[in-house]
């Protein structure tokens, strides 16, 4: 099933339903999204861009956004969505990886693009766009089957090399139909409010919206302003929204300053990083039961348990407080389970690595046989994160065996960090770790070992890692040291890092 024949379907029962907003200002019906979208769609296969192909979108929040995804989709293509917070070198590369056949993206990204990819670019806000959606359209969307790949979706692995996540046509509607089944309804009335990036879980939530012929808003400020959203909100809702825990925090505390209780939003579905139980209880306080838990990774979109918002907001059940610090219990159309090193499933209580199989789970990295076999095996997907399930079925993360940093709800690889600042000629050894944070959950903290007689400033570090890397994986402090602590193979002590860094928030 292409995902752009649901937006035909909605386009064509409901052809004047309200569908993409900037604000609270209505700038398309669903029958006019789709013959954009099937005009774009015309204009790409007019390319010779089709089924197979793959077209990149690096740009921020914009209406434009679904335009060009679902433009993609109707094509037969896969679209390969890109972090717009990510270095150009650093899009460049996935461009060139997932051999996009072509890019849309905003007049600032095109610009940074420059001279760094021979792959053509086209600025949703420019007039080479507006006419590929005026392109009549050619029919119906391609027909695609169940396995063919709809969303290619980079991901950094514990290297720092990014992993292309193949995600088929069949893995988006098992996590469609699992999201009305354990996380929410969505209604025509409804609307999606895309404050966090669209390229990773907020644009996900669009297909239930596009489903159900909801409504799309974009705020004005293109992302997460807390004031703003609870501003329109009222005026928009019933609103639900996808927030990392961070976001939620700030959301609060603004709501409490306005004196709001979050009127207009409907559901507030956060992951992406730990919820810290002060914080979730505080955010139910103020704002009652909108809350929704969902824990998932690229390899599984959205999809590996949920934790609803009856869970989140009981406060009478005896064990409330432990499911309120769980991630919830296995979502309908997938089993998870907690397996020790040799594959072995863990009886309830005991810590092991998180596994998943089902619908929802990819079908393996682009070009990249080795990272599948590690990652899937024994038909499930090894999660990377270490956690325990208790007798009924309730999952709480309990550490990650990465070294993974999760600083605003955006993912932070250490070596990657870490592989740029040795290139600084003044140093000798380096090791990254995440610092816990009250704003962004954690921080990125870079602990230097200078070589012998040199030294370095911080902002000299501060610049190589803005010539190579996104702004926000850089490092927000720097240690100096005269050595890494180790063991007895050599292999640097980061539980010792972290623990030095935890002395320091007590």
């Amino acid at each position: 099933m292409n995902p752009a024949e649901w937006l035909n379907r909605t386009a064509t029962r409901y052809p004047s339903a309200p569908a993409l907003f900037r604000g609270t200002v209505c700038e398309a019906d669903y029958a006019t999204f789709a013959a954009r979208a099937a005009g774009l769609g015309a204009a790409l296969a007019a390319r010779g861009i089709g089924a197979g192909d793959r077209v990149a979108l690096f740009m921020a929040n914009r209406t434009e956004y679904l335009e060009a995804l679902y433009g993609i989709w109707w094509a037969g293509a896969a679209g390969v969505p890109i972090n717009g917070k990510l270095h150009p070198r650093e899009a460049a590369w996935i461009v060139e990886d997932a051999e996009a056949a072509l890019v849309f993206t905003d007049n600032k990204s095109a610009e940074a693009l420059t001279g760094l990819t021979p792959v053509p670019t086209i600025s949703t806000e420019g007039d080479a766009f507006r006419g590929m959606r005026e392109t009549a359209p050619s029919g119906a969307p391609t027909s695609l089957a169940q396995s063919d790949m709809a969303w290619l979706f980079y991901t950094s692995g514990t290297t720092g090399q990014p992993k292309g996540v193949m995600i088929s046509c069949g893995n988006i509607a098992a996590m469609t139909m699992s999201y009305f089944a354990d996380v929410d309804e969505v209604q025509a009335e409804d609307a999606i409010l895309y404050a966090a990036p669209m390229s990773h879980g907020a644009g996900l939530y669009n297909f239930m919206h596009v489903l159900r012929g909801a409504r799309h808003v974009v705020p004005d400020s293109g992302g997460f302003d807390a004031a703003e959203i609870l501003r329109i909100a009222p005026g928009i809702g019933p609103v639900s929204m996808f927030a990392a825990p961070t976001m939620v925090r700030r959301l609060v505390d603004v709501a409490k300053s306005l004196g709001s209780a979050g009127e207009g939003l409907r559901t507030i579905v956060y992951a992406g990083g730990p919820m810290y139980e002060a914080d979730i209880l505080e955010a139910v306080d103020v704002m009652g039961p909108r809350f929704v838990q969902i824990y998932g990774q690229g390899e599984c979109p959205m999809g590996i348990t949920a934790l609803p918002r009856a869970d989140v907001a009981d406060r009478s059940a005896v064990g409330w407080r432990d499911r309120l610090n769980s991630v919830g219990r296995a979502q309908s159309l997938v089993e998870v389970a907690i397996l020790d090193r040799e594959g072995s499933e863990l009886p309830a209580g005991e810590v092991g690595e998180i596994a998943v199989r089902g619908a929802t789970v990819m079908p393996g990295y682009w070009r990249n046989p080795e990272a599948t076999a590690k990652t899937l095996r024994d038909g499930w997907l090894w999660t990377g994160d270490m956690g325990r399930m208790d007798a009924e079925g309730y999952v709480t993360l309990h550490d990650r065996s990465k070294d993974m940093i999760i600083s605003g709800g955006s993912n932070i690889y250490p070596r990657e960090v870490e592989e740029v600042l040795l290139t600084h000629p003044s140093v000798s050894e380096v090791a990254v770790v995440g610092q816990q944070d009250p704003e962004w959950g954690e921080v990125v903290v870079a602990f230097i070992v200078c070589q012998s007689g040199t030294c370095v400033e911080e902002g000299a570090l501060d610049a190589l890692c803005l010539d190579r890397i996104a702004r926000f994986k850089r490092p927000k402090r720097y240690r100096f040291a005269e050595a890494l602590p180790k063991n007895n193979y050599g292999k640097v002590l980061k539980t010792e890092l972290r623990k030095l860094l935890e002395t320091e928030n007590n």
